[in-house]
This record gives C-alpha cells, sequence and structure tokens, in this order.
C-alpha cells in the first residue's frame, strides 16, 4: 500500500470545538481527508506545499484557513461573496468552501497548473460554490463585476501587509473585510499597514492573535474594513505594488 494511501488526518473535532467554537460534520470530515489526498497526489507534478504530514496539513492548512474567520461569527451565517487572492493549492479557500457551503468562494491565483489543480479539486469534491480564476489580482481588481464586489478578500502568506492590501481592499465592498493571514507580526507592521489602508479606502479593525493548537505557533489576522471607495488608481499595474510598495 502507497505511503498516500495510509496518509490519514487525525480526528481533531475536540480541538476543532474548544478553538474554533465549530467542528466539522462527518461528510465535511471525509471531504478534508479527500483534500488531503489530493493534495499529496498533486505534489507528484508541482510543488504545491511542503506541509505534508496529517498533524502538519491539519493544523497548517485546514485548521489555519478557518481560524481567520472566526472573529466575525456574527456574519459567518450570513451569504457571502469571498474572494481568495494567491490562493496556491486551494488554502483558505477551498477549507472555507467545505465549511460554508452558503457562501460563493473564488479562488485566484497567476498561476495556471495551480489553477487546473484547484478545479480539478472542486470538480472532485463536487463544490458547487467555489471557482478557480487564472489571473492577476492587479487585472481582477480593476474589472466591474469583481472590484468592489466582494464581502470578504482573504490573502494568505502572499506578500508585505501593505502588498497584501493592495491587492485585496480593491476587491471588497463598502463595510466589508479584507483579511491578512500573518505569522509574525510587530508595531511597526501596524503602522505600514495602517497608513497603506488609509490610501486605498480602509481602516485596521482588528489585530487578532492566537497560539495554533498542535505545534503553538503564533499566528495573526488583521482585519482590514473598507469604510470608503478605493481610488481609481488603485491597485497599480502588475509588479508595481510588490516593486513600490505603498
Amino acid at each position: 500500500m502507497s505511503q498516500i494511501e495510509t496518509n490519514v488526518l487525525p480526528p481533531m473535532n475536540q480541538i476543532w470545538s474548544q478553538t474554533l467554537n465549530w467542528q466539522p460534520s462527518d461528510a465535511q470530515e471525509q471531504l478534508f481527508q479527500q483534500v488531503y489526498q489530493e493534495v499529496l497526489e498533486g505534489n507528484r507534478q508541482q510543488n504545491l506545499t511542503r506541509i505534508t504530514s496529517p498533524e502538519d496539513f491539519w493544523e497548517k492548512h485546514l485548521w489555519d484557513s478557518l481560524s481567520g474567520i472566526i472573529a466575525l461569527e456574527e456574519i459567518l451565517s450570513h451569504k457571502l461573496q469571498i474572494i481568495d487572492v494567491g490562493t496556491g493549492a486551494g488554502f483558505p479557500g477551498i477549507p472555507l468552501a467545505i465549511a460554508f457551503p452558503h457562501w460563493r468562494i473564488t479562488l485566484l491565483d497567476s498561476t495556471r497548473k495551480k489553477i487546473t489543480f484547484v478545479n480539478d479539486l472542486i470538480t472532485k469534491l463536487q463544490l458547487e460554490n467555489a471557482t478557480g480564476i487564472v489571473a492577476r489580482a492587479e487585472e481582477l481588481g480593476r474589472i466591474p463585476g469583481d472590484r468592489a464586489s466582494y464581502d470578504l478578500a482573504l490573502v494568505r502568506a502572499v506578500s508585505k501587509p501593505s502588498v497584501c492590501a493592495e491587492y485585496s481592499l480593491p476587491f471588497v465592498k463598502k463595510g466589508g473585510f479584507a483579511i491578512l493571514y500573518r505569522g509574525h507580526w510587530s508595531e511597526e507592521d501596524t503602522a505600514g499597514l495602517a497608513a497603506a489602508a488609509t490610501q486605498l479606502g480602509g481602516k485596521i479593525e482588528l489585530i487578532h492573535r492566537w497560539e495554533t493548537p498542535l505545534s503553538k505557533g503564533i499566528r495573526h489576522c488583521i482585519y482590514l474594513r473598507k469604510d470608503s471607495t478605493t481610488a481609481k488608481k488603485f491597485p497599480r499595474a502588475v509588479g508595481i505594488p510588490e516593486k513600490q510598495p505603498l
């Protein structure tokens, strides 16, 4: 029997419940297991993730994906439009599509091979509420129908905080949030991000710090509320946000 066939995610319902006040149904657990198997298989063809042990995958991909939205408890039951900017192998978008089937989730990445994998995974999981798109955030964020069209824009491990803000806030409706998933966070990060967010029509609403349940690592999620229209000049042309951060 191959290693891929024997790798099984550990049962974590108690930790789900204790840390996030949520736990998956049996059907959702089966889908999470299928995600794990498909990512391991996909790793044979391309570099999707270096996080492959069952415990690490559960904590750093599944649990981490959901941890970023739990602070918005009052809107989790709403029918939300979500965009996952720089989704890579489908995180956090795929776990969120499984956990919240009433949400509509767009998974965006500029790498065609990764979005091909993501869309194949969506098909295998029979997720009717998720779609993968190949595009650059700087370009898609200017297109009517995507610009100022989402309740939440999620950015996980993509770039500097100010760059993530410029990638994400143009997608967000007024009153919505861009959520930046980060590891280390400092006062200097807060000051720089606050200045960039102001230029983009947003402000820092909340910085949520917590400890991961297994490895006891420190994670932060930064919630940027969109409180005014993003100026037409943002996002800037492809590559400029990275080369010349706000």
